[in-house]
């Protein structure tokens, strides 16, 4: 869907096909035919935007067969749909039973991201309409936070500045200018917009004009950040917001009331992370890594970011269950292969300046008397569904979404021009939520594009035919 700003520039809205995964080009295909045309004729629209995730095995296809990319851009154009932006967060293994924390693996410390992000820019070059010049492509926030010390860091600067050298060949081989993002997300190594601008900046920084910041308005609300706050500090620091992801998290207004535990309780489910945070009366953010955890009370502050991580012995226990990642098949020295076959990333606590949480006997954080607050709100890594109301009495953060997208496209001139629709978690909502027909699922996709439609259009926006 396109818009016109009043600056006369044209802003795209899209919706993410990572909720419908698919590991292989034909399942690419199926995810078009059976999902996103449908979606399109509900919106009685002629084209639709979508943000199309590529796992490893259907990006290395195309780009091995200059034909089959020609075949899928001309499929796209067939079903009145187009692609401006690429979700380059999962690498594979993104509709796998378990998925947790292998989502960050590989990360921008391993070569794997760098070429596989090569890879989405030379296939987005390909696939953008012919009269739009630009493409954007988001992606992991550098690392999840655990063992992530000087030397990745070093790492992962100098790939992200290779991969803008290398989206400076591309412009100049294609005349497309693509750009990636760095999708900032609770209890990684880039948590928020703060640490995005430190990521970004200083010696050694790859170009801003390549490698921005992806805004997810449910992560940005997941941390308690103000939108005002965050978009003014990227400015600040001379960070482009590259695109917007529009989603929204889970919010409980009392999370030590048993209503709204027993609510919470019903979200718990094993296949995705459900970061969950709440704000202390003196400023701090705190969390635990998923929301069992933190209805458990095993959640214990980190030294490097004031979150918390699980009782270490709760930690040691977690492994693969039978799920696991679509790729384990893959040769041993594929990052992928490797997380499949070990268990979940370690959640040890990352050394810092900051004051560290009590030892126990064996260097571990001490989890006695530090469950989680419930004297203020939780609001959960969960992207509910931006239209429905959700189990009573919780609510969703959508009030926060609505304030970053006025920031971002309300002003004299948009601060991005891609917005991305991502509610990725239809399947894993409890029963009373969760679609049971693609019909269904096509409605709820359709409904929610319609409200942020609204939305844009009441910020003086024109929807463009």
């Amino acid at each position: 869907m396109r818009f016109r700003h009043p600056d006369g520039s044209t802003v795209h809205l899209a919706y993410c096909t990572n909720v419908h995964p698919a590991e292989d080009l034909e399942g690419v295909r199926r995810q078009l035919r059976e999902h996103c045309e449908p979606v399109r004729r509900r919106l009685g629209r002629d084209r639709l935007g979508i943000g199309l995730w590529l796992a490893r095995d259907a990006a290395r296809a195309l780009v091995a067969d200059p034909a089959a990319l020609r075949s899928l851009r001309a499929e796209l154009d067939a079903r009145g749909l187009e692609v401006v932006t690429l979700n380059g967060f999962p690498y594979q293994g993104f509709g796998a039973e378990r998925v947790k924390y292998r989502v960050y693996r590989p990360d921008w410390t391993e070569p794997e991201r760098l070429d596989h992000t090569t890879d989405l820019a030379r296939l987005l070059a390909g696939l953008l309409p012919d009269d739009e010049p630009e493409g954007t492509i988001s992606t992991l926030p550098l690392a999840w936070r655990t063992g992530y010390d000087d030397t990745a860091a070093a790492t992962a600067r100098k790939a992200l500045t290779a991969l803008a050298q290398r989206l400076d060949a591309l412009q100049d081989l294609t005349g497309r200018s693509i750009r990636v993002g760095l999708e900032p997300e609770p209890g990684c190594t880039v948590a928020t917009t703060a640490d995005a601008a430190a990521a970004l900046t200083g010696p050694g920084s790859p170009p801003a004009d390549r490698i921005g910041v992806c805004v997810d308005t449910c992560h940005l609300a997941t941390e308690f950040e103000d939108p005002a706050t965050a978009l003014d500090g990227l400015a600040a620091a001379g960070i482009p917001v590259v695109k917007a992801q529009l989603s929204a998290a889970l919010h409980a207004e009392h999370p030590g009331s048993d209503a709204e535990r027993a609510a919470l309780a019903a979200f718990v489910e094993p296949r995705f992370l459900h970061q969950t945070r709440t704000r202390v009366p003196d400023g701090r953010v705190l969390g635990s890594d998923d929301l069992d955890e933190a209805l458990a009370g095993s959640a214990v502050p980190t030294a490097a970011t004031g979150a918390t991580a699980p009782d270490p012995a709760a930690a040691g226990a977690a492994g693969l269950d039978a799920g696991g990642l679509a790729a384990a098949a893959a040769p041993p020295s594929d990052p992928a292969s490797a997380a499949a076959t070990a268990p979940d990333r370690p959640l040890t606590p990352t050394p810092s300046a900051a004051p560290a949480a009590p030892a126990g006997p064996d260097g571990a954080a001490d989890p006695a008397g530090t469950a989680l607050p419930t004297g203020a709100p939780w609001r959960v890594h969960l992207h509910v569904p931006l239209h429905a109301p959700l189990l009573p009495p919780l609510t969703s953060t959508l009030p926060v979404l609505q304030d970053t997208l006025t920031r971002l496209v309300g002003g004299a001139r948009p601060l991005t021009r891609h917005l991305e629709v991502e509610t990725y978690t239809w399947q894993a909502l409890p029963a009373e939520l969760r679609p049971r027909t693609r019909a269904q699922l096509a409605d709820g996709i359709a409904a929610e594009l319609g409200l942020v439609r609204d939305l844009l259009t009441a910020l003086g926006l024109k929807e463009l035919p």
